[in-house]
């Protein structure tokens, strides 16, 4: 009986490429890896449209901060830095620029606190609880312009609305201007903003509740720890992160303000409650001053990006410190 010789192996063929690390080093080195083994290929389409429709027009916007350039487009002539130099000089801007602040902070307060209460609720509660959860989420998905018609007609006009109807049942006096009184026009903005928009905070807390371990609970459960030091020593430090992220998404979206002012005041009465973007609006399609609308528009672009930037960064400083 004659033995089998065993086979030697085939030697790898030289034109086909080994993949892999032992690849990458076999690979000689002037030959160059083709642009389609790498992930260049697919985020192309990406880039393209990302500089097309955002870093061209930011280019774009900052050259016209540069000019007297108008609404249509001719005449423009070099200014150099003349636009922001009167756009800080303009008490009109720095009003602007302060509703809007002032905005943010009334409103940001009360989205933080009542959408984490709401998730707290949502998240104890056993009962039909998807029905809450769409009840609490439903405005948010409405549209603005549907939520300021229906708070205006609630509240305006006055001595008619369903505000004022409501005062008078319980002998409180009417006739209150809610949207013509500039004591009371930004705070009915901000609680418009408020029932229409805390929907979304409340949904990134229920999310957040719900990844926390549940045998963290049964733990201090066990060793006697009451709902109340549950809730203060473990609820709250693992939302830690949860509640920077909230916190910074509601400042940015609170600063810009917009469609609610618009619609329910039109920045008034006095300009009492006109943000910085409406001053904007004004200066570059009414007043036809693109130039120093544009001027105005980078002015507020840097406060937002510098508000986007102190967040992470004082958060990084907290992580380090412990």
């Amino acid at each position: 009986m004659t033995a089998v010789s065993p086979t030697a192996a085939p030697a790898p063929r030289a034109d086909l490429p080994a993949g892999g690390a032992a690849g990458a080093a076999a690979r000689p080195a002037g030959v160059r890896r083709k642009w389609t083994e790498h992930g260049l290929v697919f985020v192309t389409p990406f880039l393209l449209i990302y500089a097309l429709f955002l870093l061209w027009p930011l280019v774009y916007g900052a050259g016209m901060s540069l000019t007297s350039q108008n609404i249509t487009g001719t005449g423009a002539e070099f200014t150099g830095l003349d636009n922001y130099a009167e756009a800080v000089r303009d008490p009109a801007m720095w009003s602007s620029l302060w509703n809007t602040v002032w905005f943010t902070v009334l409103s940001t307060v009360p989205l933080v606190i009542i959408g984490l209460v709401l998730a707290l609720l949502a998240h104890q509660l056993r009962v039909v609880q998807w029905l809450w959860r769409i009840s609490w989420f439903a405005p948010f998905m409405l549209p603005s312009s549907v939520v300021c018609l229906l708070f205006a007609q609630m509240i305006f006009p006055s001595g008619f609305g369903f505000a004022d109807q409501l005062l008078a049942e319980f002998g409180l006096e009417p006739g209150i201007g809610w949207l013509t009184d500039a004591r009371y026009a930004m705070l009915s903005v901000v609680l418009t903003t408020v029932w229409w928009t805390v929907g979304f905070n409340f949904l990134l807390y229920l999310a957040a509740l719900q990844s926390i371990p549940q045998h963290l609970y049964e733990a201090a459960e066990l060793d006697g720890a009451s709902a109340w030091k549950r809730l203060w020593h473990i609820t709250l430090p693992m939302l830690r992160r949860t509640t920077g992220l909230v916190l910074v998404l509601q400042v940015l979206a609170s600063l810009k303000i917009f469609d609610q002012v618009y619609l329910m005041t039109g920045g008034g009465p006095d300009d009492s409650t006109r943000p910085v973007l409406q001053y904007v609006y004004q200066q570059g399609f009414t007043g036809y001053r693109i130039g120093y609308a544009s001027a105005v528009s980078y002015i507020f672009f840097a406060l937002i990006l510098l508000v986007s930037l102190v967040q992470p960064w004082l958060a990084r400083r907290k992580e380090d410190s412990k």
